[in-house]
């Protein structure tokens, strides 16, 4: 099993890298939302993987965070989702937005997803729920929030909102470099406001 690529980054073409590591290149696929947070090409990657065999293909799957890969091996583990469809989820929402989705119940929001439609949604709600405990500073985990939006919707469930509410809520005033409080506020003003 290869569960780690530590190397450097020689091609991005998505959904596929090619990173060298000590002079083999590995091919990795990787979920959309990897390729935004990769270094220059010619730069040192270290990418977390899960290999997946099949009769017809060897393929390595590639995430920057344990999480995520945490979600993917999940995910694969629900009848009608496979590797492709994984992806695809990992590429729309983050490991962290998806906890919450069903947490909440969101079928909805899970719809919007690629590739779900309304049977999957409610595959994935059912099947998921207590699955996600797993996901390192996730929905079950100890960790405390990794980044500001995180923790604007840990607060707004706190003071009574849904899960999906809050992710909404956030969303709809999320900008970059903006702190947790700043976004709660703006959050906030925004919902008495419409």
């Amino acid at each position: 099993m290869i569960g780690r690529l530590h190397g450097i980054l020689l091609e991005r073409q998505p959904p596929q890298l090619l990173v060298d590591v000590g002079g083999v290149g590995y091919e990795v696929e990787a979920p959309l939302s990897v390729f935004d947070k990769l270094p220059a090409l010619g730069e040192t990657v270290t990418l977390l993987t899960q290999l997946i065999v099949r009769e017809d293909a060897h393929t390595l799957y590639g995430f920057l965070h344990a999480g995520d890969r945490v979600l993917f091996r999940a995910l694969l583990k629900v009848s009608g989702v496979g590797p492709r469809l994984a992806m695809a989820i990992l590429s729309g929402v983050s490991s962290d937005e998806f906890a919450l989705m069903v947490e909440a119940g969101d079928a909805q929001a899970l719809t919007r997803l690629p590739g779900i439609g309304k049977k999957t949604a409610e595959r994935l709600l059912l099947e998921m729920r207590g699955r996600l405990s797993d996901l390192p500073g996730g929905q079950g985990g100890a960790a405390a929030p990794a980044d500001a939006a995180a923790e604007a919707r840990a607060a707004l469930t706190a003071l009574g909102y849904s899960a999906a509410e809050a992710l909404k809520m956030v969303r709809a005033v999320e900008s970059p470099d903006q702190s947790a409080e700043a976004l709660i506020r703006s959050a906030l003003k925004k919902k008495m406001s419409g």
